[in-house]
């Protein structure tokens, strides 16, 4: 198994979130780093403080050198995209070609409550989603994409420059059997399980395979990737070790944000 880890941009302060990456940059155990894409914190009081994941990601690439980076995931229902496109091609351009673009359906309901956002009823959410997927994929590849969906209209737009990486990797987060997993099989090249299950993993993971094979994709283009919780080093080790029995290819290490970033040598010692 290979690792990475998140930091999420809730409850916490830049200086720590950069120490915490310049600190991973220098530990070749882990490959990327990752933040989230909220506008209010998750897992408890909603009015903590909670910073931009793209802006973080950007400002963070920018103070490593080595590290890839991602947004774990990005929400499609928060920006059109051709704004995402743009904004993709010029993070991996200005990164040196160390971005990776996570993306998902969209799915807290406070959040878009709160800011007039339209977030729809679930199947409304990944049909915008699955047309967005498609819009990206000509966007980041095609010197004009025509596009005419339900939910985006596009004539013959322009996302220039392209981004350095071809193609530019794209992470789909999620569980979902009907539409999550089919749409990884067709755009993603790496999967994320963000639960905590083995044995859910693996069946997702079946699914996903199953769904490479109807579109005639080897599954072997697409990682697989699980988040892994620091609870102590004994718990770590044996969570990553199951999952990587289940056939995980990259654990993500959440860095708690309770501990001093000096946290990420002593989880990189124990991987």
């Amino acid at each position: 198994m290979r690792f990475a880890f998140s930091t999420s941009p809730q409850r916490t302060t830049w200086e720590w979130m950069r120490e915490v990456w310049q600190r991973a940059d220098a530990l070749d155990v882990f490959e990327s780093g990752w933040t989230f894409d909220h506008l209010y914190p998750l897992f408890g009081d909603s009015t903590d403080d909670c910073m931009d994941g793209w802006v973080t990601l950007t400002a963070l690439l920018h103070e490593t050198s080595r590290l890839r980076g991602g947004v774990l995931v990005t929400g499609m229902v928060y920006r059109h995209p051709g704004v995402l496109a743009n904004m993709a091609s010029t993070l991996d351009i200005t990164s040196g070609g160390r971005l990776e673009l996570g993306i998902g359906a969209g799915w807290n309901e406070e959040e878009c409550d709160a800011f007039g956002i339209e977030l729809g009823t679930l199947r409304e959410r990944f049909d915008r989603f699955e047309e967005g997927l498609a819009v990206l994929d000509s966007l980041l590849t095609n010197d004009r994409t025509t596009f005419d969906g339900r939910y985006y209209r596009l004539d013959g737009a322009m996302n220039n420059p392209k981004p350095v990486q071809s193609p530019l990797p794209i992470c789909i987060g999620g569980v979902g059997r009907t539409r999550t997993l089919p749409l990884a099989a067709s755009y993603a090249h790496h999967w994320n399980y963000g639960g905590s299950d083995v044995a859910e993993f693996a069946e997702c993971r079946d699914v996903l395979h199953g769904a490479c094979a109807a579109i005639g994709r080897d599954p072997a283009e697409i990682t697989s990737s699980v988040l892994l919780r620091w609870s102590g080093a004994e718990q770590l080790r044996a969570d990553a070790d199951s999952f990587a029995a289940a056939g995980a290819d990259l654990g993500i290490v959440s860095i708690p944000k309770t501990e001093p970033p000096s946290v990420i040598d002593e989880i990189a010692a124990i991987l």
